[in-house]
């Protein structure tokens, strides 16, 4: 049987670790050639374990010049673009009286900024191919207030309402863009996967179906979404945090 992107072109930001690299495997396992990127050189490694399905670029997503030079990567070597996920993402907690500037427009630059030019970056080569799929990842986050991560907070409500106002401007051109909203993931960037297994323990008491989210969970959504089976759908927030949000 095809898999459900069979055909599909690809880019993955963030793609070196967790939620990026799931999807980079998962993405070539359903017949996608995929570009990954990440600001870590250990993305060239998972391209390598992928084969001729698989290349990989550092990238720093907040650098124009380096957006343009991803996408001329993917293009030449590929022939097209089907779907963007703008996976890169930074979190560092803080109040607002204890978050510097430095971070909060370090949390700008990557979180908001590399979206917005990643989102930017493919849209021509999109409307040559008759339309796409730009997923974007934002938070609970970006649905919800909480305290103490007023940098991360600010650039997801970003995340969100950019998705919608890009998807509204880019639906004529079958251009889709959605976001994907996951809730606490056992991840390196909350502390997970191995690392403070007493933190996940807390934070696990506190959704109500009672444990932290996996890759696993995250990364059906994003499939569907990538796929030809949500030709239908666009502007819209999908929710993975097992209940944390109600």
């Amino acid at each position: 049987m095809p898999g459900r992107l069979e055909g599909k072109v690809a880019i993955i930001t963030g793609a070196a670790q967790g939620q990026g690299a799931h999807e980079g495997r998962a993405f070539v396992a359903e017949g996608a050639k995929v570009m990954l990127t990440d600001v870590q050189d250990s993305v060239m490694q998972l391209a390598d374990e992928l084969g001729d399905a698989a290349i990989a670029m550092t990238h720093d997503v907040s650098d124009e010049d380096r957006w343009n030079e991803v996408v001329a990567k993917t293009l030449e070597t590929f022939g097209k673009i089907d779907v963007l996920v703008n996976n890169a993402g930074i979190f560092a907690p803080g109040s607002i009286t204890e978050t510097s500037t430095e971070s909060y427009v370090t949390h700008f630059k990557v979180n908001q900024l590399g979206t917005f030019l990643g989102m930017r970056s493919v849209v021509e080569a999109m409307k040559a191919n008759g339309g796409g799929s730009i997923i974007n990842t934002c938070s609970g986050a970006g649905q919800r207030g909480y305290p103490d991560m007023i940098s991360y907070l600010s650039t997801k409500w970003a995340v969100s309402g950019m998705t919608k106002g890009t998807a509204r401007e880019l639906a004529p051109f079958k251009i889709r863009v959605n976001s994907i909203h996951p809730g606490l993931i056992n991840t390196p960037m909350i502390g997970g996967a191995a690392g403070d297994t007493e933190l996940m323990q807390e934070l696990a008491a506190t959704v109500p179906l009672a444990r932290l989210g996996t890759t696993d969970d995250v990364i059906e959504p994003v499939i569907y979404l990538a796929s030809d089976l949500s030709s239908y759908v666009t502007g819209a927030e999908l929710t993975m945090d097992g209940g944390t949000g109600l």
